[in-house]
């Protein structure tokens, strides 16, 4: 479950990198044409996030961070997807800042479950040579 869970926070973290840059370049108008590529990587993000829930309940993390992960992981595609229709107008930079808001929370989320899993893991191995 480690090379796993390694895999999946690589993964989160490469694409959460490039989902930043990205979303910079639209917020300065460029790079529209990228957008495909942007909602794409938003669902590898996502993917990724699920993953390390997963792994953070076979783990035994706590379940009431791991079901509050899962009820965010939700959230990011349904924003990311809405989030043109929501707004419009002077006022969608809130919807902006709210959508990498979002985002930015979930790979933090994913970060900690991750450690939670290779934490535990480490102390499962740890148990057995003490005793």
């Amino acid at each position: 479950m480690k090379r796993t869970v390694v895999i999946a926070r690589s993964l989160l973290s490469l694409s959460g990198v490039a989902l930043i840059v990205m979303g910079l370049l639209f917020w300065s108008g460029r790079a529209l044409s990228l957008l495909p590529l942007h909602m794409l990587l938003g669902a590898l993000l996502v993917v990724c996030l699920w993953v390390l829930i997963a792994s953070a309940w076979v783990a035994r993390v706590r379940p009431g961070f791991v079901l509050f992960a899962l009820a965010w992981s939700l959230i990011v595609p349904v924003l990311g997807v809405a989030q043109l229709r929501l707004l419009p107008g002077s006022l969608h930079w809130l919807i902006q800042v709210a959508h990498f808001a979002v985002g930015f929370i979930a790979m933090g989320l994913g970060h900690a479950l991750a450690r939670s899993v290779l934490q535990g893991a480490a102390v499962v191995r740890a148990t057995p040579e003490q005793a």
